[in-house]
């Protein structure tokens, strides 16, 4: 999910050539001219720019499937961790999030108001680590990382679980000589590792904050996902996932685009939606002469950029992760592994979520023993709220915090 100020009707249109795209010769598909710029993937590579990421080699990891891979962790850190180590903060971020959670200044990253120095997750205190999760496209190993042959991973990537990347996770912890995380948080997917953190490594973890999320996928947001999987395995350009080679314009942007607009469409919600748009046309397009609406136009203007930023085959392996997470496979049921949570816990809903429903969100409150109830967040901006209403995220982090 895009933490992004262009969200409202008046935002940029996009600007589209109107010279016709490039037929591929192999193909003869015909990418949609809004694309025609990007490269084929918009995973990081060897190369790029590195921001303020940092890179360490783990080595090999056996995976659930029992597939065996050789990792590479891109992560991000802010604070220093003090004398007796009992102050790291690990931040688990969402399906198409990153490590870059804020940069010096506080202007950019996906939670910049809710950490740093002197907010909520207080940088001046704690140690704060936010790894790219195992299978992503910004610099951790996934689909878009070389192969032993050389050749990108694609779709020969492991299939992966929630339970492989909290188990990557883990082995980033001992290298940076982390005993024990005084919080794990995080949000949506980023919310599912939560979950899975003190059910498989329970003495690591003093305390968590789970976000909008849950300790398995319901059969609805499973739904969800099928049909952005769908939508990126039916691009033409997506060709089975052997992409990288393609020239600019020639990847799976149209079904990444469209993934990305199905996704969003969960991540807010009605009163937002009819509030801001209702049904007024995009600003110089004609509906009823083959414009568009602003709704449209948001979602094709969200869609894009997720396409420039990120990678397809990355996209479909998260997903597929997230459908199967459950804190409960093969340990007795959710319920089960939830009673044995004792650590303090904080549950967070937002009232306008349509993707995770408030109410199984104080189910999940109600049966952790070391969580006092669910606390809310009133937002119109449905799922998303986690992302938009800094200062009642910060507020209930800094409580929670304050109480530990």
């Amino acid at each position: 999910m895009d933490r992004s100020p262009s969200y409202l009707v008046g935002h940029p249109p996009l600007r589209i050539t109107d010279a016709a795209p490039v037929r591929d010769a192999d193909t003869g598909y015909r990418p949609h001219a809004r694309f025609r710029s990007l490269p084929a993937s918009g995973a990081w590579r060897e190369g790029d720019d590195p921001g303020d990421r940092k890179f360490v080699h783990l080595g090999s990891q056996t995976l659930e499937s029992g597939a065996t891979i050789d990792v590479t962790v891109a992560y991000e850190t802010w604070g220093e961790l003090n004398e007796d180590r009992t102050n790291a903060v690990l931040l688990c971020h969402a399906l198409t999030g990153d490590s870059h959670v804020r940069n010096a200044d506080g202007t950019e990253g996906w939670w910049p108001g809710i950490v740093g120095p002197g907010l909520a997750i207080d940088t001046d205190r704690y140690f704060v680590v936010a790894p790219n999760v195992l299978g992503g496209c910004q610099g951790t190993t996934g689909p878009a990382s070389p192969h032993p042959d050389g050749r990108p991973w694609a779709r020969r990537f492991p299939r992966l679980t929630v339970r492989d990347q909290v188990a990557t996770e883990k082995a980033l912890m001992d290298y940076l000589g982390v005993p024990s995380w005084h919080l794990v948080a995080g949000a949506s997917a980023g919310g599912h590792r939560v979950m899975e953190w003190p059910a498989s490594y329970p003495e690591h973890v003093d305390q968590f904050a789970v976000l909008v999320s849950a300790p398995e996928t319901t059969a609805e947001q499973i739904a969800y996902a099928h049909q952005q999987i769908l939508a990126i395995e039916l691009d033409p350009a997506w060709r089975g996932g052997d992409y990288y080679d393609a020239p600019a314009g020639n990847g799976p942007h149209a079904g990444l685009g469209l993934a990305r607009a199905i996704a969003h469409t969960t991540y807010r919600c009605p009163t937002e939606l009819d509030s801001r748009f209702d049904r007024a046309p995009q600003e110089g397009e004609d509906p009823m002469d083959g414009g568009r609406f602003a709704v449209q136009s948001y979602l094709d203007y969200h869609g894009y950029k997720l396409a420039a930023r990120f990678d397809a085959n990355s996209y479909l392996t998260l997903t597929e992760a997230m459908m199967t997470h459950s804190i409960g496979r093969g340990r007795g049921g959710v319920e089960a592994v939830l009673s044995t949570m004792t650590q303090r816990a904080l549950v967070v809903s937002v009232d306008s979520d349509r993707l995770f429903h408030p109410a199984d969100q104080r189910r999940l409150a109600e049966s952790l023993p070391g969580c006092d109830g669910l606390v809310t967040i009133h937002s119109d901006h449905g799922h998303d709220g986690f992302l938009v209403e800094d200062d009642q995220v910060g507020d209930i982090l800094r409580t929670f915090l304050a109480g530990a």
